[in-house]
């Protein structure tokens, strides 16, 4: 095949006249923060995932945050989670106070977290365990659920990669006792900055709505609205509020996700069709037969192939690549503070994934192009 010499991103927006009209819409309203917007998304997001309760925060970050502290996460309790995942699903157990404990994943076809690995790192401790869904793929929920509820231990899910996939019937980031999504610019709902955290719990939901405001009992909007005129602070609060042109951004989006998510599907099964042909590349999830969203495309490189050098080729070619994960417990601060740890999957998968590039706009001659610089550094061309 012959292709021009395109400028391939990892990803892209999908974004249109619907944005703009949004953004100015809230410009119109003169109000930014916390409000109407935000009370219409979250009415929306919680319908859509069928919940009954969405709460808009600031980040993925925060939310992972907050549900940490709503499950009791503190000092002097453990929190089982994935290594190969952002570090801020880690990160997110140590705010809290806790400590995280990793759990490999479950092999080198299936890179979510292993529920065998859950099932021996829980102890008295164990405050809580959060699972990934990583790029999209559920974990295995059914056994997850099980060990969580024979132990009384809530699950988390990282919904940050998994909008729209679903786990038999159900959407992913409904099944756990409460979930949390990222709206950053390369997820499948992008709006720059912005996160969701859904539950079915009351009291989950109360406690997260007084404490993403700094703990107050009232917000700007009501005072606005002269329905409050003062405020108590019950509880140590946070600023994770989202605001309004995030919130306005999002509900487009939303709007969006279930074609934007057919697209993904159909490049995804384009690579896979062409990847197929490549000996040295692996795909991983072989066997995966739910429905899922694709939010990115990673490969496994055999050994024999330098990804770095692979990468700088690519990169000149035109075609952004990415590596989805270095290893938490890798990192120079979690070895300082937790010293190291023998993850072998893990270990494994890391250091040869590569990631390709993926978005609703991708284009099959993009796809065509990419395919067939792997072939010519692989052949050596």
């Amino acid at each position: 095949m012959s292709h021009s010499n395109p400028a391939i991103p990892l990803f892209d927006l999908n974004y249109g006249r619907e944005e703009k009209e949004a953004v100015l819409r809230v410009l119109r309203s003169k109000w930014l923060t916390m409000g109407p917007e935000t009370e219409a998304l979250e009415n929306e997001f919680a319908g859509y995932f069928k919940v009954k309760h969405a709460l808009a925060v600031s980040s993925c970050t925060t939310a992972l945050h907050l549900a940490n502290l709503a499950v009791g996460v503190k000092k002097g309790t453990n929190v089982i989670c994935p290594s190969f995942t952002f570090v801020a699903t880690s990160n997110s157990v140590l705010y809290a106070g806790g400590i995280p404990v990793f759990a490999d994943i479950a092999s080198t076809d299936d890179w979510t977290i292993s529920p065998n690995e859950i099932k021996k790192k829980i102890n008295k401790k164990t405050r809580a365990i959060i699972v990934m869904h990583y790029g999209g793929f559920a974990c295995k929920m059914d056994e997850i659920i099980e060990i969580a509820k024979h132990n009384k231990i809530p699950v988390i899910e990282d919904a940050a990669h998994a909008p729209g996939s679903f786990y038999k019937d159900r959407l992913l980031g409904s099944i756990g006792d409460i979930s949390c999504f990222s709206f950053f610019s390369n997820k499948n709902i992008s709006t720059g900055e912005g996160g969701m955290i859904c539950t079915d719990n009351d009291d989950y939901a109360n406690y997260i709505k007084k404490i993403r405001s700094h703990g107050m009992t009232s917000a700007t909007l009501d005072r606005h609205h002269g329905h409050a005129y003062s405020y108590d602070v019950t509880d140590l609060g946070y600023n994770y509020r989202i605001d309004e042109i995030h919130a306005a951004l999002a509900r487009c989006q939303l709007k969006k996700l279930k074609k934007g998510n057919e697209r993904r599907r159909l490049a995804a099964i384009r690579y896979k069709n062409a990847l197929s042909k490549i000996n040295k590349i692996t795909i991983p999830f072989a066997d995966y037969s739910f429905s899922a969203n694709y939010h990115i495309f990673p490969i496994l490189l055999n050994k024999s192939i330098n990804r770095h050098s692979l990468m700088v080729y690519l990169r000149n070619k035109g075609i952004q690549t990415s590596i989805h994960y270095p290893p938490v417990h890798k990192f120079s601060y979690y070895k300082t503070v937790m010293g190291d740890h023998i993850l072998r999957n893990t270990d494994s998968v890391s250091l040869h994934e590569l990631t390709l590039p993926m978005y609703a706009g991708i284009t099959d001659a993009q796809i065509d192009y990419i395919v067939d610089a792997l072939i010519n550094f692989i052949e050596g061309k």
